[in-house]
């Protein structure tokens, strides 16, 4: 036998068993955050990497420094499956309905709703005549209220109410839509796929920029069943484009005895271009133009959890409620609960001080100036790091408010030694994690998306950047 050989099968007998591993105090500490059956797992994981390592000769031979590489690799592989799932994190980025952060942070009262339900609730139980009463009767009667509607529904998302619609009022035939209203949302939400899966066969009309009144009448017959507009979420055709309006096209659809339905993205309960959400439309309004069943979410401008809210025609609500789709689309207790609360802090008018989507919207340059100057001013700037105000803009986020200017004050980071990656990633490896943006070299918090209570962990992450 040859000499590598030999070394090679003696390095092998010092590879730790996975028993070994499992005794040290490192996987004592660990098995609190993965558990003992998950962490044995990682433990043999990280002893079969050693060993065809070390079967290429590329570990040191000794037992003692095998068995800490086996206790780094399990460590590593646990703590990162320890922040893999949903985490609270500090959102600095501007973003208010940032995707990726979840969208509409829920109110206090909508958290407490959620906490109310979390055990038994009167989800589907009448309290007063001891009977099965009604599921989201409350969160549909709320709907009716707000959007003036004769009735309302809620599903899962706002795909899941486009494809119950499509489904149930024209499956059988076709649906007329802009040619420039096929949009992709984010996501992978593609207009065209949801209509196919609907079975109801799509007639494109118009051009990109413009469609006509016309063209929706040349395209109506015998096989029409519906009329669609899409709302073109974060996508915009400007200058030389035009569509009918909304109140046009729902005497075209009535005159020719077709129902008219809007999927309104965000869903404005107000208008809110005071704020400056400019170019999204108010649900109210679009029904009192004529529109016959309206579709918006939940966790956009309305503020609350993730929904498809459906609104219209009592005559075309009932339809959607006892279609077999609905119940595989229907809300849970958590989403019902968090909806109700929203909805009630927007029919009592309270929703600027109570909905934090709205409550950050309404945010000024100024005030939010006066917050980075004081966070500012709290970090001690004598070492490497510098902060900065500097001019910017927010973005409400979510496919909503495309054309909207937010004004905001940022704080812009850089330091000596490190570069704006290193330090956003700093940031977002801080407990909690801060989400920050990078522009031009700089890190970039925008504290108009940062709750009050949120200031002081940002203010420690920043002194951490010290260190």
């Amino acid at each position: 036998m040859s000499k590598p050989e030999e070394t090679t099968r003696a390095s092998l007998r010092d590879v730790p068993s996975v028993d070994q591993l499992l005794r040290t105090d490192a996987a004592h500490e660990l098995r609190h955050l993965v558990g003992l059956r998950r962490l044995t797992n990682i433990a043999r994981s990280a002893i079969a990497e050693i060993r065809a390592l070390v079967r290429e000769g590329s570990l040191p031979l000794a037992s003692n420094g095998l068995l800490t590489e086996a206790i780094r690799r399990m460590e590593a592989s646990a703590r990162s499956e320890g922040q893999a799932g949903i985490k609270n994190v500090i959102n600095a980025t501007g973003v208010v309905l940032h995707t990726n952060l979840g969208r509409a942070p829920l109110s206090q009262s909508a958290r407490a709703a959620i906490d109310e339900a979390a055990r038994y609730c009167s989800v589907e139980y009448n309290l007063e005549s001891g009977v099965r009463g009604g599921r989201a009767a409350r969160v549909e009667s709320l709907l009716k209220d707000l959007s003036g509607a004769e009735d309302g529904l809620v599903v899962n998302n706002c795909a899941a109410a486009a494809l119950l619609i499509l489904t149930v009022l024209a499956r059988d035939g076709e649906t007329i839509v802009s040619r420039g209203e096929l949009v992709e949302i984010g996501g992978d939400f593609r207009v065209p796929d949801v209509m196919a899966s609907s079975g109801t066969r799509m007639i494109e009309v118009g051009t990109t920029n413009r469609t006509h009144l016309e063209d929706y009448r040349r395209a109506i017959n015998t096989n029409t069943r519906l009329i669609m507009r899409v709302h073109p979420s974060n996508y915009r055709i400007v200058g030389f484009a035009s569509s009918p309006g909304i109140a046009e096209l729902s005497t075209l659809a009535h005159e020719a005895g077709l129902p008219l339905y809007e999927d309104a993205g965000s869903g404005q309960l107000k208008d809110l271009q005071q704020c400056g959400v400019q170019d999204e439309p108010v649900v109210r309004e679009i029904v009192e133009s004529g529109v016959d069943v309206v579709s918006f979410s939940g966790d956009k401008l309305l503020g609350s959890a993730q929904a498809g809210l459906i609104v219209g025609k009592h005559a075309i609500v009932a339809r959607l409620r006892k279609h077999p789709l609905y119940r595989a689309l229907r809300s849970d207790k958590l989403r019902l609960a968090a909806l109700e609360a929203t909805l009630v802090s927007h029919q009592k008018d309270v929703a600027e001080v109570e909905v934090p989507v709205i409550q950050m919207l309404s945010l000024t340059a100024n005030e939010l100036e006066q917050r980075a100057r004081s966070m500012i001013e709290a970090v001690d700037q004598s070492g490497a790091i510098k902060l900065e105000l500097q001019k910017g803009e927010s973005t409400v986020g979510g496919g909503a408010g495309a054309t909207s200017t937010l004004p905001t004050m940022l704080i812009a980071i850089t330091h000596a030694q490190k570069s704006a990656q290193e330090l956003e990633q700093q940031l977002r490896m801080s407990s909690p994690p801060v989400i920050s943006r990078i522009s031009e070299g700089k890190v970039l918090l925008d504290l108009r998306t940062v709750f009050p209570d949120q200031l002081p962990a940002v203010l420690q992450a920043l002194q951490q950047l010290l260190a």
